[in-house]
């Protein structure tokens, strides 16, 4: 697991951070759905829809990766990772909760373990 989260560094780190959806605003197309972080994407990335990599960012700076959420839309039939940045343990549990109740995506929670080699906390 640790070759997974230090590839994500990796991309992370190599990827500007583009912010679609400010902590707190709505979905454009879902006017009652607001998000509890800042939601967006690694800019030159390509996930499995083919789309960029999605992540949400919290307000922890620095911390880097500290997991993935994976989700199942019902709706549009995919599967995706989104890569939880710079989030403290409650906002990645936050985020989990948004995925799995508000969206309705489900929302598996894969933290990055402490002992990850090059990883504190």
């Amino acid at each position: 697991m640790s070759d997974f989260f230090a590839i994500l560094d990796e991309l992370a780190a190599s990827s500007a951070v583009a912010v679609d959806r400010r902590r707190a605003q709505p979905h454009p197309h879902f006017p009652g759905v607001t998000y509890p972080l800042d939601y967006g994407h690694l800019a030159n990335t390509r996930a499995v829809d083919g789309a960029e990599v999605d992540v949400f960012i919290g307000s922890a700076s620095g911390r880097g990766v500290v997991g993935v959420l994976l989700t199942a839309d019902r709706q549009k039939r995919d599967v995706e990772l989104k890569v939880l940045l710079d989030c403290t343990p409650e906002e990645a549990e936050l985020a989990r909760r948004f995925c799995a109740e508000v969206l309705k995506i489900g929302g598996h929670l894969v933290e990055r373990g402490a002992s990850a080699p090059g990883r504190t906390n």
